[in-house]
């Protein structure tokens, strides 16, 4: 792994990409979280929901911000830094990226608006029909993005003419083997780290006195859901692994770190090593027995392809992708930990408890970022493993970056570091400090506008700033109108 321009061309993309990735994320998630929380709004007339709406519209605003800041540079990059890429795949990723802009884009620009500032200025319905609607459209973007990177990974649908893809069935193209996987598979990850991250918010402020409804409420709701799609994610990540060894058999005996098969005998799991491509093999390994091919093959002694069944040139960087999915499934595991450590303080009554349940708080504050480490290590499992293809089978990595000098693309990725950090940490720690504050008290009546001024349109960027009180608890310079 030489550092030339290449290399660094992978470095830029992987870095960016580690940025944007999270920011989507957590906005599909939000935005559905949205929903539901107005939804039972309006179904109940619970103004805890609405507190609570109030309180995540003004981080989905923020965070929808640096998601769509951090989105423009990664499509400057196909030109860029990898126009052998754009040149080959453009008359497929092309479109598929355009589609993304059409439709989920702008369903989402579209409605934003009366979502963030429309609550006392349309009626509920259509203020709760925008809020589905930036839903839909979250949703509708991750399924163009997974379908562009699904083809990708799994290319049908396609000629090769005149050393350009074209598409010749477009269906073939979308409806790729691997798309379903990957978008269910994504969609989940998403909810589980949006989960995580609320849970982790209202366990903050539980460690620290505030018992109040709406903070019971939104820990309450995020441990359902952590119960209801952690094990679920588990069995998606199965049929996904299955897929994976079908079509991306390299890949998959790189996360395994699956080097030989021996004659009539099983595959090991293997739990930890050392991997060594040097000398194609693992050390100190730790490994049980049979059960690599239970969980592949379904079968006691079943085997899948090795990495020495492919030519050294066309096994990724097995060291990065055998630790990555085990981050991921450990990230996993701690998830369903925390779905049933919640669930048995539930059943025995003392979950609010502050008191009695001290530890599963620590354990839930703990988690909050754990969602979005699983997300980028899942991600480095997919991109790291597909290598040496940008198309798997059909188009080298090698053969898709710019013609650049290392210089050039070494200085940029020194500028985006500096330029990210500063950037989109300034907005992270905006968004911790949003949190901090927690949601709004219960109004006793609801003002005519925005925040705390009657026809006032909300502003999710003084949310955080100081100001006086007024007698329903609201800052003068706070977020969203209350509406009814």
């Amino acid at each position: 792994m030489e550092l030339d321009a290449l290399m660094l061309a992978r470095l830029q993309f992987g870095f960016t990409i580690s940025f944007h990735i999270i920011f989507p994320a957590i906005t599909i998630g939000l935005a559905s979280y949205l929903v539901v929380l107005e939804g039972f709004w309006l179904k109940t007339g619970n103004p805890v929901y609405l507190s609570l709406y109030q309180y995540w519209l003004k981080i989905f605003a923020v965070n929808f911000a640096m998601g769509v800041v951090s989105g423009l540079v990664m499509a400057y990059q196909f030109g860029t830094n990898w126009s052998g890429f754009s040149d080959f795949a453009g008359g497929i990723t092309g479109p598929l990226l355009a589609y993304e802009v059409l439709t989920a884009f702008f369903l989402e620009a579209g409605f934003l608006g009366v979502m963030l500032f429309g609550m006392r200025r349309v009626g509920p319905g259509l203020h709760f029909m925008s809020t589905i609607m930036v839903a839909v459209g979250t949703l509708l973007s991750a399924t163009w993005i997974l379908a562009s990177n699904s083809w990708m990974q799994t290319p049908t649908g396609h000629e090769v003419v005149d050393r350009q893809a074209v598409p010749v069935d477009w269906l073939a193209v979308i409806f790729n083997p691997s798309f379903p996987y990957r978008l269910v598979h994504m969609v989940l990850a998403a909810y589980l780290a949006t989960a995580l991250i609320v849970a982790a918010s209202a366990a903050w402020h539980m460690l620290r006195g505030n018992g109040s409804n709406a903070i019971h409420k939104m820990y309450s709701m995020a441990l359902w859901m952590l119960l209801a799609v952690a094990p679920l994610q588990i069995i998606v990540g199965d049929f996904h692994g299955l897929n994976t060894l079908e079509h991306q058999p390299a890949k998959l005996a790189a996360i395994e770190g699956h080097w030989e098969n021996q004659p009539g005998r099983a595959v090991p799991l293997t739990i930890f090593a050392v991997p060594d491509m040097a000398a194609e093999t693992n050390r100190f390994a730790v490994e049980v027995p049979h059960l690599g091919s239970v969980i592949l093959t379904h079968s006691w002694n079943g085997q899948f392809p090795a990495l020495k069944e492919f030519p050294r040139d066309e096994r990724p960087f097995v060291p990065l992708v055998f630790w990555s999915f085990r981050v991921m499934v450990a990230a996993g595991l701690l998830m369903l930990g925390l779905a049933l450590a919640g669930a048995w303080a539930r059943r025995r009554g003392c979950l609010y408890d502050a008191a009695q349940s001290r530890r599963l708080l620590r354990y839930a504050l703990c988690m909050g970022p754990a969602g979005l480490v699983a997300i980028l290590a899942g991600w480095y499992t997919t991109e790291v493993g597909r290598q040496p293809w940008v198309v798997y089978g059909v188009m080298r990595t090698a053969d898709a970056v710019s013609s650049h000098g290392g210089f050039e693309v070494g200085l940029t990725l020194v500028l985006f570091i500096v330029v990210y950090f500063i950037l989109f940490g300034a907005g992270t720690v905006y968004m911790l400090r949003l949190i901090r504050r927690g949601p709004p008290e219960i109004p006793d009546e609801a003002p005519e506008g925005g925040p705390g001024e009657a026809r006032t349109p909300a502003r999710p960027l003084s949310a955080a700033m100081h100001g006086d009180v007024d007698r329903r608890g609201v800052a003068p310079e706070q977020g969203v109108g209350h509406g009814n």
